[in-house]
């Protein structure tokens, strides 16, 4: 079974990082950092902070209740 924070993740990397431009629009348009864009795109241990759970949804003018009804969390 996967961890919350995988789903999360993957969740984020599949719907929306791997739709975008590029790494780095991505990054810019979210208020992140490129690496961390790297990481959720790469890094299978990647633990997403909380913030950057919220920057993104702050980005995507979606309240984070709204962002996790997307996964059935």
């Amino acid at each position: 079974m996967k961890s919350t924070n995988r789903i999360i993740v993957d969740f984020i990397k599949n719907e929306w990082v791997s739709k975008a431009k590029s790494q780095s629009t991505f990054a810019v348009e979210h208020n992140l950092d490129e690496k961390t864009v790297r990481s959720i795109k790469n890094d299978p241990n990647y633990n997403m902070s909380f913030e950057t759970i919220k920057k993104i949804c702050e980005a995507r003018n979606l309240k984070l209740s709204e962002f996790f009804k997307l996964m059935d969390l």
